[in-house]
């Protein structure tokens, strides 16, 4: 698929400059920090050092004070807590860390995950039922329930108040709960609004700690869930996100509690633990449980006190894990092959894909498979309980939630983000849905946003590239949506002599700039073999790529990955 290179707008030279001579570092790297809008030397070691004492205030949230004192009258009339959260990671890493918090200073606590089968997403009546029927008077729901008032109010009927920490966009109207924590909502002040949900149960339990004087200390066992959970939900890795990613992360290489401890072993994950790991190792295997099974068993893994269970638990997930990888090919390929058998599909500007059979559990991957091929905004729909229910996803700088939301009329439900989101119709309603949206999306996005984007942080020589450069560069990181890993460009390469094929598609090279023979880098150019012959002929190009480091055979090698390249002239 033909990709578009944009490179970032330049920045103020002179800031540039100042900054660079203030941190001793080169301007190349000091630009990469301008366009993250870090000017100065004290917002430059705030971002290299982050600070645990630089997360805002809990009590700046609206509601906060609220949530904080209908919890501490539950803990001291000893009223029954059911910790209630959607089935995918950020819910179940949130109902993980509230639950195990809260259980140390509250016998009468237990948790809940809806199946997603016979109860769909988010607060359900049964959920509701089954905390009348166990004498729960307070649900902690957390990742959703910002737009669950039938529910809230059905549950207040029964006797069962509600705290909601949820992070997605609220309705008109706000559920009628003791307490409503959502940095969305917009009549809040809080500092960052790009929290997940397991950030905003972190949160409280961080509010809860400073009202009953319980040192912070206690609750830094809790930043690997909070680093898994804002890594796997993709909300930017700015401003608390990023601070509570540093820790996390931290937390993970030096103590991994004993579910992530055998998720990792399970998986053969020996190196250091990266954002990479956890959105590509850790967070699949989470989430697996909720698509194929139940979530529970995901809460059940990461709350795990004995090495004997996690290790079982782990090794169910990672079974089921493998069948949902397999299911998530079968459904993929069923999708594609609807598209490429119908003209009509192929030309449109988005894709809203039904079919009764699909696995429920995994529509939501399919949607970003299809992207890959067809990258335009797309729905993927099967059939549950009498209904078409299904996931969206969307692509760059195009609001999906906001094309739902333009064809409400023809929902049930719906909600979510910019980038992904969850829907329910009628059966009946599916055609004209698909018609409508299609009308929406054709009306709305932009050309080209349809072609996908490589964005390039800035163009540089080959002779940039130094150790000491590469160092402060990993400094960057945790890198995720908001501070992606830098890209590159350069031009005028050539393969210094025996490059090859790797792996069917991709291209192994050893490259150097035309002008500066001396200075070669190793290069791996991931599915662009198409280039090989004229590579092999040296043929000068220009390639867009990130810079990583090599291990193999125990020795450390600066490594360029190409993620695009284009032959010159």
């Amino acid at each position: 698929m033909e990709k578009r290179w944009v490179v970032k707008p330049k920045t103020d030279e002179a800031i540039v400059a100042n900054l660079a001579q203030e941190l001793g570092i080169d301007k190349v790297l000091s630009n990469l920090l301008v366009q993250r809008g870090i000017t100065t030397f004290a917002e430059a070691k705030k971002f290299f050092r982050p600070s645990l004492d630089d997360l805002h205030d809990p009590f700046l949230m609206k509601d906060m004070d609220k949530a904080i004192a209908r919890l501490e009258t539950a803990i001291k009339n000893n009223e029954k807590i059911l910790v209630y959260g959607d089935y995918d990671v950020d819910g179940t890493t949130a109902v993980s860390l509230v639950y195990t918090f809260l259980k140390n200073h509250h016998p009468q606590i237990d948790y809940y995950i809806p199946d997603r089968y016979t109860e769909g997403y988010g607060i359900s009546f049964m959920g509701i039922d089954f905390a009348k029927e166990n004498g729960f008077t307070l649900i902690i729901a957390l990742d959703c329930g910002i737009k669950a008032n039938d529910k809230v109010d059905y549950a207040k009927e029964r006797g069962i108040d509600f705290i909601i920490c949820d992070h997605h966009r609220p309705g008109d109207t706000l559920p009628n709960a003791a307490a409503v924590l959502d940095p969305k909502r917009s009549d809040c002040s809080y500092p960052f609004n790009e929290l997940c949900g397991c950030g905003v149960g972190f949160k409280l339990v961080q509010a809860y700690s400073l009202r009953n004087n319980i040192p912070f200390s206690e609750l830094e066992q809790y930043l690997d869930l909070t680093a898994i959970s804002i890594a796997s939900d993709l909300v930017p890795i700015v401003g608390e996100n990023r601070i509570l990613c540093y820790f996390g992360l931290q937390q993970i290489n030096k103590a991994p509690r004993r579910g992530i401890k055998a998720v990792l072993e399970l998986a053969n994950i020996k190196k250091e633990i990266t954002m990479n790991e956890l959105v590509f190792t850790i967070g699949p295997r989470i989430n697996a449980a909720g698509r194929l099974e139940t979530g529970r068993n995901a809460v059940a893994l990461l709350i795990s006190d004995n090495n004997d269970h996690a290790a079982e638990s782990g090794k169910s997930i990672n079974i089921t894990n493998t069948e949902r990888r397999s299911i998530d090919v079968t459904i993929t390929q069923h999708a594609l092959s609807m598209i490429e058998g119908n003209m009509e599909l192929t030309t449109r500007k988005s894709t809203v894909l039904f079919c009764p059979d699909w696995h429920k559990g995994v529509v939501g991957i399919v949607a970003s498979r299809m992207i890959e091929k067809y990258y335009r905004p797309t729905i993927i729909l099967t059939e549950s309980n009498g209904k078409a229910t299904g996931s969206a996803r969307s692509v760059k700088d195009f609001d999906v939630y906001d094309a739902i939301e333009a064809c409400s009329d023809l929902l049930e439900q719906f909600g979510g983000h910019k980038y992904a989101a969850g829907l329910t119709l009628k059966l009946e309603n599916l055609a004209a849905f698909q018609q409508k949206f299609e009308e929406v999306v054709s009306s709305t996005i932009q050309d080209h946003m349809l072609i996908p984007e490589i964005e390039i942080d800035e163009e540089i020589e080959l002779s940039d590239i130094t150790p000491k450069f590469f160092r402060i560069l990993n400094q960057f990181s945790p890198f995720g949506p908001g501070n992606m890993s830098p890209v590159f460009m350069a031009k005028n390469l050539v393969d210094k002599g025996g490059v090859r094929i790797v792996g069917n598609n991709h291209l192994k090279m050893d490259i150097h700039c035309i002008e500066k023979d001396e200075l070669c880098f190793p290069t791996i150019a991931f599915s662009q073999a198409k280039h090989f012959d004229d590579v092999l002929r040296k043929k000068p190009f220009s390639a867009c790529f990130s810079i990583e480091e090599n291990v193999f055979n125990g020795s450390v090698s600066l490594q360029l990955n190409v993620k695009d390249m284009k032959i010159e002239g």
